[in-house]
């Protein structure tokens, strides 16, 4: 889905050929989805994660590029601004004991690219956002030089007209106006993939978005931007708006966010998704393959690239994952959870995640009724505004209302759901009860990547917008803890 593309200029005759080509898409689709046995097989887990490279002073480097080329590895990849890059991480088994298998590889692979930074004098840091940020770091001459982003880049604008307004609540709220959207290079995450088979892709996908807004206030790792104190996870509001090409207008429709929870709940299948992001969004790349025998949509399983490079550009939280790879399978992709603080604490997050979701599916349809789509999207944003202590709309046994809980109480009542839906996939016991135990302290304690980025901020001066300074002392702390790979909860101020 990250693929480039050859020129950013297209023309209505380049959104004709597109929007055909993903109706022939999404029709074979439909054919490949109604093979019987299409997708089943052994689950499977990987992830993408997003990085900073920054120089000795705390202030974003301009090196993906010249890194990428020294690491040789396919597995590294380009993001919009030239201060990112992302791993694409190897896919494992998920019986067994994939998570730390996760864990060892994302451990080497920063180990190895620290290494090739250390060369340009310059560090890697896994973190939501970079603390040190300034205005100035974003514009044209932060992008990647890459046409793939340049067109999207352009595409945004177009349909804008304007320009992206971030409007920002929290301690010290904070508006700006940007005249493109590399402001979205802001925000890094952990992205997880998730193969599940198509018969039970409805409930799981169900599951993992009831659930999201659970992992994502105890993994809050993104408190601040610019030296304002804004939401646990400022990472969420943040994509939306320095991305939205809507036009505010009371009194008219417009289309939804590109970035967004969703539309509702899954009814049967995840042929649902796919057909969604294609009717409600108009193309921003409208790139057709090239090969003109459509040996693409012939071949079993087929490629659909159209509609691949179309659901890279809908930006959803969780999102459907077609690939033709192995035989063609599913996967959900989980975009919410942040970057950091530590390899450990990433893995610990996906665990977490994916077991309640596992824990939950078997019963999801009962327990459903009781948490409107809306509710669920109501928590999503509020877990992300108030991570532990945001008060959320959830079901219980024979309700007879709905109510709120906080995240922390409910998070509690979880991990042994959690538990059990890990044990269920086939992960070993040990496995599980270490990566839970990691987020068990972390609750008992309190102590998210956010609260610990605004508890040492706070050492700096109670209640005041931290100086450069100040910024810079909380970046090189954080950067000791990391690289050790102590869980955040026992982190020390």
């Amino acid at each position: 889905m990250g693929l480039d593309i050859r020129h950013s200029q297209f023309t209505p005759a380049d959104y004709r050929c597109f929007g055909e080509r993903l109706e022939r898409n999404l029709e074979r689709l439909r054919e490949v989805l109604a093979v019987p046995g299409f997708g089943e097989g052994p689950g499977s887990l990987g992830a993408e994660l997003e990085l900073y490279i920054v120089d000795q002073e705390g202030r974003p480097a301009l090196l993906n590029a010249e890194l990428q080329a020294e690491a040789r590895d396919p597995q590294l990849t380009l993001e919009l601004n030239r201060y990112n890059l992302e791993y694409n991480l190897s896919p494992v088994a998920i019986a067994g004991d994939p998570l730390r298998a996760l864990e060892r590889e994302i451990l080497a692979k920063l180990q190895s690219l620290r290494s090739l930074a250390a060369g340009h004098g310059a560090r890697i840091v896994p973190i939501g956002i970079l603390p040190t940020l300034q205005l100035a770091d974003f514009g044209p001459a932060c992008l990647t030089g890459k046409t793939r982003f340049t067109a999207l880049v352009e595409q945004l604008i177009a349909r804008r007209g304007s320009q992206f307004r971030v409007d920002l609540n929290g301690r010290h709220p904070l508006r700006v106006e940007m005249d493109d959207v590399t402001l979205e290079g802001a925000n890094t995450s952990f992205q997880v993939h998730y193969r599940v088979p198509p018969r039970q892709f409805a409930d799981t996908f169900n599951s993992i978005q009831a659930v999201t807004p659970l992992a994502l206030a105890i993994a809050g790792n993104s408190p601040t931007l610019f030296g304002h104190s804004l939401w646990q996870e400022t990472r969420i509001p943040l994509f939306k708006q320095s991305i939205d090409t809507r036009l505010p207008d009371r009194y008219h429709w417009h289309e939804p966010a590109r970035v967004n929870v969703g539309q509702g709940w899954v009814r049967r299948e995840a042929f649902e998704l796919f057909v969604e992001a294609v009717r409600l969004y108009q193309p921003l790349l409208p790139v057709c393959a090239e090969d003109p025998a459509d040996r693409e949509l012939a071949a079993m399983p087929p490629q659909l690239p159209e509609l691949q490079l179309h659901q890279s550009t809908v930006w959803l939280w969780n999102r459907p994952v077609y690939d033709a790879a192995c035989g063609g399978h599913l996967r959900i992709e989980m975009r919410a959870l942040p970057a950091g603080p530590t390899a450990a604490d990433m893995v610990a997050n996906a665990a977490f995640l994916i077991g309640m979701a596992e824990g939950l599916r078997p019963a999801i349809n009962t327990w459903l009724p009781a948490l409107p789509f809306n509710f669920a999207e109501h928590n999503f944003y509020r877990a992300a505004q108030y991570g532990l202590e945001a008060r959320l709309v959830w079901p219980r046994d024979r309700q007879c209302a709905c109510e709120e809980r906080t995240a922390a109480a409910i998070i509690a009542d979880m991990l042994p759901v959690a538990r059990r839906g890990l044990l269920a996939i086939g992960i070993d016991e040990a496995s599980v009860a270490h990566y839970l135990g990691i987020i068990e302290r972390r609750l008992a304690n309190g102590q998210t990547g956010a609260r610990w980025q605004l508890a040492q901020l706070e050492q700096s001066g109670a209640g005041a917008r931290p100086d450069a300074g100040g910024l810079h002392a909380l970046l090189e702390a954080y950067l000791v803890h990391s690289a050790g790979n102590n869980p955040v909860s026992e982190w020390s101020l």
